[in-house]
């Protein structure tokens, strides 16, 4: 691509915002007055030559990043986090600069080893090229020069671009998925987003020998990148053909493969009050129908939080329980119902279109009695379990429609104290 199309890419305001455009300005100016050679790189150059807009804000430097970032803040104001194993910093933006995320990563040019199969790399610095040929993909070992008259200038040394127009993705050497497994679910992720297919090659190093190493790497490492997977549009997609290529049985083996009956139900819906990610309804999802055993390992295994865990553990005990609840009074629902997670209730809906779950999350779980424990001490009553005992009939009543009205609540009231 000729540097006057890109720029006219980069000054587009559907594809990179005003806010954008001046912060990668300030940038572009501090590198030149530093002297530095400063990129934009990866997702940035990806998306922007596909003509989407552009999230990703990745600035690589030949030079120290650490050096750059702190020049970066005292002109511009912000806070500056530091990795000096890794030479890069984060600089999290002042609030001149009104941009979301409100941070972006500096990165000092760099080339990488790997001491073994799927351990973290040992970094040194580097030229911009042997930061290209470091990365993943073609698609996203490309650059954009941006300090001084070299503003637009597009840096590909392995044909990224020509990859990016044939919508192949293609890894940058047959170690790739062995030096780090994660690029398998990024080529997962990549595919389903962008329409496009694995080179064959490529396709081929995805084999028992880089699947193996997948064991290697810590949970937490795999559950960002599930977790990844799961906020993308294209999620139910991604998992299935992860479960296709055999992932989930390195990860752990009860892990199952994700049902694809439930692949619609990974869209919430906005208008009920319940508060959610789409990566926790994934999970519920993916493992409601585990054992209890079955989901407390593999929670372990991906490092859960244990919120997740409980809430996943919910949803698989509330689906079996479900036969036992049909036919019952609003009242029986709701109080088998109230201390789990709505989230959790909601899911079981989802693919058990029971009608009382529904109405609990909408209507019954906000049903109260009139009366509070003030009116029951005014009575003359002591506190202690009796309250509780009161307030739940009273409740019930409300609930199972034996009670409609306030003089009739007063009136059960009357009877039952």
């Amino acid at each position: 691509m000729q540097k006057d199309d890109l720029l006219r890419l980069m000054r587009d305001p559907n594809l990179l915002s005003s806010e954008k455009q001046t912060l990668l300005s300030s940038i572009a100016a501090q590198a030149a007055a530093m002297d530095m050679p400063c990129y934009i790189v990866g997702g940035f150059v990806r998306d922007l030559l596909l003509g989407q807009p552009v999230n990703d804000l990745d600035i690589v430097v030949e030079g120290d990043a650490i050096k750059f970032g702190k020049s970066l803040v005292k002109k511009f104001g912000g806070k500056l986090t530091t990795h000096d194993k890794f030479h890069t910093a984060i600089w999290q933006l002042s609030s001149s600069f009104i941009l979301h995320p409100s941070s972006l990563d500096l990165i000092t040019a760099r080339k990488e080893t790997y001491s073994q199969p799927g351990a973290l790399p040992a970094v040194t610095s580097s030229t911009i090229e042997n930061d290209l040929r470091r990365r993943d993909f073609t698609i996203n070992a490309m650059a954009v020069r941006i300090d001084g008259d070299h503003f637009g200038e597009l840096l590909d040394p392995l044909d990224g671009q020509a990859d990016l127009e044939a919508g192949l993705i293609r890894a940058l050497h047959p170690r790739s998925f062995m030096d780090d497994p994660t690029r398998i679910f990024r080529a997962i992720r990549y595919e389903a987003r962008y329409s496009f297919n694995l080179e064959s090659s490529t396709l081929n190093l995805i084999n028992p020998e880089s699947l193996f190493v997948i064991q290697t790497l810590s949970g937490e490492r795999i559950r960002h990148e599930l977790d990844l997977i799961f906020e993308e549009e294209n999620s139910s997609q991604m998992i299935l053909r992860a479960g296709e290529f055999g992932l989930f049985k390195m990860i752990h083996p009860k892990l199952p493969l994700f049902n694809p009956d439930y692949s619609d139900f990974l869209e919430m819906d906005s208008t009920l009050d319940i508060p959610t990610s789409r990566a926790t309804t994934g999970y519920m999802l993916w493992l409601m129908d585990s054992s209890e055993d079955e989901i407390l390992s593999i929670g372990r295994r991906l490092d859960f939080t244990s919120d997740l865990t409980y809430s996943i553990w919910a949803v698989s005990q509330l689906k079996k329980s479900l036969p036992f609840l049909v036919g019952s009074k609003p009242s029986v629902w709701t109080f088998a119902l109230e201390k789990l997670p709505p989230l959790s209730i909601y899911v079981v809906y989802l693919v058990s279109r029971e009608d009382a779950l529904l109405d609990f999350l909408s209507i019954w779980r906000h049903v109260k009695p009139h009366t509070t424990g003030n009116n029951l001490k005014a009575r003359g009553l002591e506190p202690g379990p009796r309250f509780g005992e009161i307030l739940t009939q009273l409740r019930a009543a409300w609930l199972d429609g034996d009670v409609t009205n306030k003089q009739q609540e007063q009136d059960l009231l009357n009877q039952i104290t």
